[in-house]
């Protein structure tokens, strides 16, 4: 047993000892992943979840009870949580196990007590529990404290890392253009104000950036809007004079982030204070009357300890007004993400390039564009390539480019068996080296402050066999599919996915994951609320215009190899030739650029119309690309994009 399995052993010991003396005595822990804002991607201070697990995927929820510890996670990680749960753990697997809910509910006793943290759970989720446990009169209990921080001696601190203002130039929308049009949404539903909760709301809403959570440039905080005032609440140690003046000027009262929870109670009662756009102090009873009672609330996003403060009957539980406009991108927005992706793509490119050589020098590979036999390592290798060091000569060739503020998710790096592992994560003492014999992926982003960018390529260096080119091939052909669709307005993510799956299944093949998520402009990677999926989540949002979502199937063996291959699309409205229903109709603009590796692909399952798009593409890569490049960049470019043929 390792000393962290030793120690992580001890706190689920010191776990079940405060349940047990907690009073009532708590017969069983739930414990997410969500932090107070329900984010996807969290702080290293709460990262609780991953603390007394060992899991260290982004999804997954861990139940802890007086003998069995559980952890539920979905399809992108079965795999790996099944290599890093000790055997205290039993991995529940979603979509083959019961939820966690149904779970509880048969197996726990009657009128069992079930703990949780009611800043780290959704309304929808917490409602959806208490459905549950009425089976057996079991009752989810909200702590008045996390029990483990209470047993996470070396918690992180809490960091101060100023707020950010983020220009109009990058926005293309004022902070006044946005409340306005968020205050017309609060009286068309007549309610007198919204609790706002997901960091990448506040951070869209006000024009502000943060650097608290990693690879997610939000700042933790919260935001309420009235229909006259506006309140932002953030630790006031990440306050800097230009923000106070900032805010300052859009009407905004800056208050402490743990006000938040009070202010809420008064917004509820009508006694919420502020200074008012033009500088007096107003309270919101004045317009909290009958006709504007109601507050809005995202149940998806707002926590439980918040939404506690209100009446039920106050309570307006409707999809945030401010998902859509994010989500629908301006004009300014989507010129900045375009630009950010060419950048991006040549940093892509760059790095290929550089890999190729250096599997060539020092792994004897046959190469990107070679299949020979047969690959001689040096004996005596000065710096050897892992996981970890080739995708940090990846970082750096992005960190040259303009505009360049971070990675905007970790580095899926993974060699063979680890690239079937569809979220690895490597580390750089237990990574594996390159090896010019077996498959290689990047899943890899960057953050940029004119957008935010996502990208997969899966290479191999030496001869691929039939088999992964023949699954290369149904993933390529799958990508296209989605990337040439063209569907009516009205049309869900939900009805497109099939689309990437369909040459999948021809060969009896399919992935766990997800096909698309939109992106942010400069904020999360992951974004929704529209997505392309078999999930019926992928039914609520229909796509429209100016949307961004990714084009991503996959293929994986366990223990053997995976492939993905990912390019962002941008949603735009379709020139056909009829327009029935007077609907309108939808296609797709990719802007990420860079190459398929030709030699993966097997060109006779091809149809000409998809040997015509692959090239196509190619050619539009080189020439977007080239003028970011240096001679011997350039050439392997013009390599990579040569034309296919059917017989080739």
């Amino acid at each position: 047993m390792t000393s962290s399995s030793a120690a992580r052993n001890q706190h689920l010991d010191e776990l079940r000892a405060l349940m047990a003396s907690h009073s009532p005595p708590i017969h069983a822990l739930l414990i997410p992943s969500e932090d107070a804002h329900q984010s996807e991607y969290v702080s290293e201070r709460d990262k609780r979840r991953q603390f007394i697990s060992g899991f260290t995927g982004s999804a997954g929820l861990a139940l802890i009870t007086t003998k069995e510890a559980l952890l539920w996670t979905d399809g992108r990680y079965f795999l790996q949580a099944t290599n890093q749960l000790s055997d205290r753990w039993r991995l529940m697997r979603m979509g083959e196990d019961p939820p966690v809910e149904v779970w509880i509910a048969d197996n726990l006793s009657d009128e069992a007590v079930i703990g949780i943290d009611s800043w780290c759970i959704s309304v929808d989720s917490a409602q959806r529990y208490e459905q549950a446990f009425l089976k057996k009169n079991q009752t989810l209990f909200q702590l008045s404290s996390d029990l483990v921080d209470e047993v996470w001696k070396d918690r992180p601190p809490n960091d101060a890392t100023p707020v950010i203002v983020h220009p109009v130039e990058f926005a293309g929308r004022s902070v006044a253009q946005k409340m306005k049009e968020l205050r017309e949404k609060l009286q068309h539903e007549k309610a007198s104000g919204i609790i706002i909760t997901a960091l990448d709301e506040v951070a869209w809403l006000y024009n502000v950036r943060g650097n608290d959570v990693h690879y997610s440039p939000v700042v933790h905080s919260y935001a309420i809007v009235t229909l006259h005032g506006a309140f932002f609440y953030v630790d006031k140690r990440k306050v800097t004079t230009e923000v106070k003046n900032y805010m300052s000027e859009s009407g905004i009262d800056i208050r402490e982030y743990d006000m938040v929870q009070l202010d809420v109670s008064l917004l509820a009662s009508g006694q919420l204070k502020g200074s008012a756009v033009n500088g007096s102090l107003h309270m919101e009873k004045d317009i909290n009357a009958a006709e504007h009672s109601k507050i809005w609330i995202d149940s998806n996003s707002c926590c439980l300890a918040l939404y506690s403060k209100l009446r039920p009957d106050q309570a307006l539980m409707l999809q945030s007004p401010i998902a859509l406009p994010k989500a629908v991108k301006n004009p300014m927005e989507l010129t900045g993400l375009r630009k950010a992706h060419i950048r991006d793509g040549a940093a892509v490119v760059q790095y290929l390039a550089w890999l190729d050589n250096q599997m060539q020098e020092n792994y004897g590979a046959s190469g990107y564009f070679s299949e020979a036999n047969g690959s001689q390592k040096k004996e005596h290798l000065e710096i050897k390539l892992t996981e970890v060091s080739v995708s940090d000569k990846l970082e750096a060739f992005r960190a040259e480019k303009e505009h360049f503020k971070g990675l905007s998710f970790p580095t899926i790096s993974s060699v063979g068996p680890n690239a079937a592992i569809i979220h690895y994560s490597p580390e750089a003492n237990t990574c594996a080296e390159l090896d010019a014999d077996k498959i290689y992926l990047c899943d890899s982003g960057a953050q940029y402050l004119d957008g935010t960018t996502d990208i997969t390529r899966t290479v191999h260096f030496g001869k691929p066999s039939e088999h992964q080119k023949l699954c290369y091939t149904a993933v390529l052909k799958g990508h296209i599919a989605l990337d040439a669709a063209v569907f009516p307005n009205g049309t869900t993510g939900h009805a497109l996915d099939i689309l990437a799956r369909t040459p999948l299944w021809k060969s009896g093949l399919d992935y766990r994951h997800g096909t698309g998520h939109g992106i942010g402009s400069y904020l999360n990677v992951h974004e929704g609320p529209h997505l392309i999926s078999f999930r019926p989540s992928a039914r609520n949002v229909p796509l429209q215009a100016s949307m961004t979502v990714t084009d991503e199937p996959g293929y994986y063996e366990d223990g053997n190899f995976g492939i993905r291959l990912e390019n962002v699309l941008i949603v735009k409205e379709a020139d056909t030739k009829f327009n029935f229903g007077e609907k309108g109709y939808l296609s797709f603009e990719h802007i990420t650029w860079a190459p398929y590796q030709t030699k993966l692909i097997n060109t006779a399952l091809l149809t000409p119309a998809e040997i015509e798009w692959v090239n196509l593409y190619h050619s539009e890569c080189q020439k977007i690309l080239e003028s970011y490049l240096n001679v011997q960049e350039k050439e392997w470019l013009r390599k990579a994009t040569e034309p296919i043929t059917a017989s080739s």
